[in-house]
């Protein structure tokens, strides 16, 4: 009478089937190209940020002449 759904639970307990679970060498590699993505990322930021606060200087001397 009474019905158990299990709705979302497939695949659980069967991560074999979803893929492999890389080696300390594999997870070093992608970890260190992670990081440098992420340096050059804070990069991009740091320099707009430098470009913005210039842009904004040059306009407040151009409004004071």
């Amino acid at each position: 009478m009474c019905q158990e759904h299990s709705h979302g639970r497939r695949g659980r307990g069967h991560r074999s089937l979803r893929g492999r679970y890389p080696n300390r060498d594999e997870l070093l590699a992608k970890l260190e190209e992670h990081q440098k993505d992420l340096e050059q990322e804070v990069a991009d930021v740091a320099d707009l940020i430098r470009r913005l606060r210039d842009e904004s200087r040059a306009a407040a001397e151009t409004a004071g002449v």
